[in-house]
């Protein structure tokens, strides 16, 4: 079932801030951003991702507001994506034309601050992107070769990122006290251990099917 809001727990202190024209306009104000936190979140969601969810909480304590207030964590993950997509076209430049990717968001209870859920989706995305865009680059010479090695690896490769970045937004939900039954967010990853060995058995690469798209 999807997630919903708990009975037993009292959600009335949400309050629908006016912070997004705030946050846009930090977004342009490079020295209000704190970059050498935004680097500790980005390090511990690779490593830690529930200590940077504890810092959720202690946010929502003293600024009485779940999602972040500083943009920088959206300007750096924005151009980490511009320097792997200049690599990726810088290595595999043939006629190819870059598109544009929008990732899926899960859709949450209405309550939920909605600059909360995008946070929630730059954490997951972060830790996706470093597997699927920097380690997967320079892999991705062995990861497009033939043979079952390559398929394997490849497979694996996309199997760890995709279901890391679903445990992330279980864990960017669970935090909040007022929602129930957030293991919905975990169903995906049953999914991905279900497919990916029928991928394999079928002898799909992943690696050389996005390349195909992006550089056929």
């Amino acid at each position: 079932m999807l997630p919903t809001v708990s009975k037993g727990r009292t959600h009335s202190n949400v309050r629908q801030n006016p912070v997004f024209p705030q946050y846009l306009r930090r977004i342009v104000k490079w020295e209000q951003m704190d970059i050498e936190y935004t680097f500790w979140q980005m390090f511990h969601l690779c490593t830690s991702p529930k200590v940077v969810y504890q810092h959720t909480k202690y946010h929502k304590q003293t600024k009485n507001q779940w999602a972040r207030d500083d943009p920088a964590f959206v300007v750096i993950c924005s151009l980490l994506l511009v320097v792997a997509t200049s690599a990726y076209c810088a290595a595999f430049l043939t006629n190819s034309y870059l598109r544009e990717e929008a990732p899926n968001s899960h859709v949450v209870e209405q309550r939920v601050e909605w600059l909360y859920a995008f946070d929630v989706h730059c954490n997951s995305f972060f830790p996706l992107f470093i597997m699927l865009y920097v380690i997967h680059y320079f892999l991705s010479p062995l990861l497009v070769a033939h043979g079952f090695i390559p398929l394997l690896l490849s497979n694996l490769v996309f199997m760890v990122a995709i279901s890391y970045y679903h445990y992330l937004n279980f864990l960017g939900y669970d935090v909040l006290p007022f929602l129930d039954k957030t293991t919905f967010f975990l169903y995906p990853i049953g999914l991905v251990f279900i497919i990916s060995p029928l991928l394999i058995l079928s002898g799909f690469n992943p690696t050389r099917y996005v390349m195909n798209i992006y550089f056929s």
